[in-house]
């Protein structure tokens, strides 16, 4: 994966000293996030920073904060955000999700999360990779609970999973007091099976909406669905 840095329209992202780099799966649910009327976001495991900038270039929200546990992507994600235009409306937290649900009074309108995916028994060499990829470091049940003590009566949970974890969270969520709103299922073309499942909760039951997205008819010919939701923020679209 490059080490280079990656430029949006608006801003740049440092990623050298982040375990994970800029991919879709971010851009994605950065995108697809419901951004109305917020006061107060949270972004949790933010790694470089991108969700977090992303969000400050679509609204206006005064508090939009980050936790990241890594000291490396940590220094990074701050950098990031002190070398963007939304400076003064971004801060970073160095720390556990636990320990920072204890230490945290305030709630927040929006808790977005792009998590490490992988629980399978399959680690490499690169500590602070496979901290970023595995669900060691902040387990499925920790996200939720954490969620259900720091997210408002109204607010929204928005959250990226591999399609296989979907029916999972689902359960934990609804195990905690919260009900989906929105689910976007996503296959990297029309003949692949689903890879990814975008999906957003509150405690404040509704009437569930179910989408599809698909992100390539071929090779890197981009559906028009891909380009509509990413365009604000790729160079190229």
């Amino acid at each position: 994966m490059s080490h280079k840095p990656f430029q949006f329209k608006q801003f740049t992202i440092e990623q050298d000293r982040c375990a994970m780099k800029i991919g879709t799966d971010s851009v994605l649910l950065g995108a697809w996030t419901k951004v109305n009327n917020l006061h107060s976001i949270l972004d949790i495991g933010a790694g470089t920073g991108v969700l977090a900038l992303m969000l400050a270039q679509r609204c206006s929200a005064p508090n939009i904060d980050a936790l990241e546990i890594d000291a490396e992507a940590f220094e990074q994600c701050t950098n990031n955000f002190e070398n963007s235009q939304w400076a003064d409306r971004l801060f970073c937290y160095h720390g556990s999700l636990l320990e920072f649900t204890e230490d945290i009074d305030d709630t927040y309108d929006l808790i977005i999360c792009n998590p490490p995916f992988y629980s399978e028994n399959y680690k490499t060499d690169d500590t602070a990779r496979d901290m970023a990829r595995f669900n060691d470091a902040m387990p499925f049940e920790h996200l939720v609970f954490a969620v259900s003590k720091l997210l408002s009566h109204k607010g929204i949970f928005s959250v990226i999973v591999p399609f296989k974890e979907e029916q999972l969270i689902l359960d934990l969520a609804r195990n905690y007091g919260l009900s989906p709103h929105r689910i976007l299922r996503v296959k990297g073309t029309p003949q692949s099976a689903f890879k990814r499942s975008l999906l957003e909760f509150s405690f404040q039951s509704q009437t569930l909406i179910e989408e599809k997205l698909i992100i390539e008819t071929t090779r890197h010919e981009y559906t028009q669905d891909y380009i509509d939701l990413t365009k604000e923020f790729y160079l190229k679209m």
